[in-house]
C-alpha cells in the first residue's frame, strides 16, 4: 500500500540522502529530511512551503507573504496602493503589523514579480506605490 503519506514521505528522504556515506550525518539528515516532509504535507497532498499562491481551502494564511497574496487575489492591488492603504486593508482582518515589517516582505514580491512597485508624488512626498504587474 503505497498511498500512505508516511511511506511516500520516508522513499522520498531515503532518495535524498541515497548518495551518501553511512554515518551519523547520514542519519541526522535522514531524520531532518522526513521530519520536514511530513510537517509540510497536507491531505491534498501539497506542501504550504511550495505553494505559490493563496490557500483556497477556506483555511487563512498564516504568514506575511501569503496573506499578501490572499488580498492580492481579491484583487485589491488592481489600483496602485501605499504601503499605508496594505497595512490599513490588513489590519481590517485582523492583522496587524509595522510598516518596517511591511516594507521588507512587499520589495521580496516585487522582486518575484508578483507585484509591481512605482514611485508616486503625494504633495511634497514621495511614496511607493504597489500594484499587480
Amino acid at each position: 500500500m503505497t498511498d500512505d503519506p508516511l511511506i511516500q514521505a520516508r522513499k522520498r528522504a531515503e532518495r535524498a540522502i541515497d548518495g551518501m556515506d553511512d554515518g551519523p550525518l547520514k542519519i541526522a539528515a535522514f531524520q531532518t529530511i522526513l521530519a520536514r516532509l511530513l510537517s509540510d504535507s497536507e491531505p491534498g497532498g501539497r506542501s504550504p512551503a511550495v505553494s505559490k499562491g493563496p490557500d483556497r481551502t477556506g483555511k487563512q494564511p498564516d504568514t506575511l507573504t501569503g496573506r499578501l497574496l490572499a488580498i492580492k487575489a481579491e484583487g485589491f492591488f488592481k489600483t496602485q496602493r501605499s504601503l499605508g492603504e496594505v497595512r490599513e486593508s490588513l489590519g481590517s482582518r485582523g492583522w496587524h503589523y509595522p510598516l518596517t515589517t511591511l516594507s521588507g516582505v512587499m520589495q521580496g514580491l516585487v522582486r518575484q514579480r508578483q507585484l509591481r512597485r512605482e514611485r508616486t508624488s503625494d504633495g511634497k512626498k514621495r511614496i511607493w506605490r504597489y500594484s499587480n504587474p
